[in-house]
């Protein structure tokens, strides 16, 4: 079992994320810390495979905490200066995540976690080859997911490219009249993105009152 240290300062935060991590298969929430000291004392004692830490602890950023976790890290802050990416990123985090997100944003990054550590196991040496295939395990969670099956990955490709190429949220019409698919095609698809994590779904009323679902790109 890959076990996961939850790390932030907001005891209801803490508990939401444990239990989604506690959702993905192979993993097992070893505890929860409030603070800095709690993080390293807790470490110490249950020694997690990966942290999730927030940065704005009460008593030290978890930024530098990283290094003496003896752990992977995935930054999980509302935090989105670029000085704290850049700290995250130099510490060792091999993601960050900002606050809000969906749930599968979460989900789909300790799942790569996952998958890298498996990877790994048995193996004693590796060429070139294939640690550039772990390597892009552990990141597969930033990534578009594979198209669902019965899907087809020209549509899923043209589908991404529509809503990141659009500087405003597409309807599934927009989408669909902009790569030429039906609309009920076009919906199909941007229900996988949506539960993947990689779409935003969001609602504006119209003067009829009815909503309007709208999609954008969150790569």
């Amino acid at each position: 079992m890959i076990k996961v240290l939850v790390v932030d300062d907001d005891f209801r935060v803490a508990r939401v994320h444990a239990d989604l991590v506690g959702r993905v298969e192979g993993v097992e929430v070893a505890g929860m810390a409030h603070t800095a000291a709690q993080a390293l004392e807790l470490a110490v004692e249950h020694r997690p495979d990966l942290v999730l830490l927030d940065e704005h602890l009460p008593d030290e950023r978890g930024s530098h905490l990283i290094r003496r976790l003896d752990a992977a890290v995935i930054m999980v802050t509302a935090d989105g200066d670029a000085d704290a990416i850049r700290r995250a990123v130099a510490g060792g985090a091999v993601a960050v995540i900002l606050k809000p997100f969906p749930p599968n944003a979460l989900l789909s990054r300790v799942a790569a976690f996952v998958r890298f550590r498996r990877a790994l196991e048995g193996a004693a040496t590796l060429d070139q080859a294939q640690v550039d295939q772990v390597l892009g395990l552990l990141h597969a969670g930033g990534a578009a997911a594979p198209p669902a099956k019965g899907r087809s990955s020209v549509t899923a490709e043209a589908i991404r490219s529509a809503l990141e190429s659009s500087e405003d949220a597409l309807t599934a019409a927009g989408v669909a009249a902009s790569i030429g698919v039906s609309r009920a095609t076009a919906q199909r698809y941007l229900s996988d993105l949506v539960q993947s994590g990689r779409v935003e779904l969001t609602l504006r009323y119209g003067v009829t009152g009815r909503p309007e679902h709208r999609y954008a790109w969150r790569g």
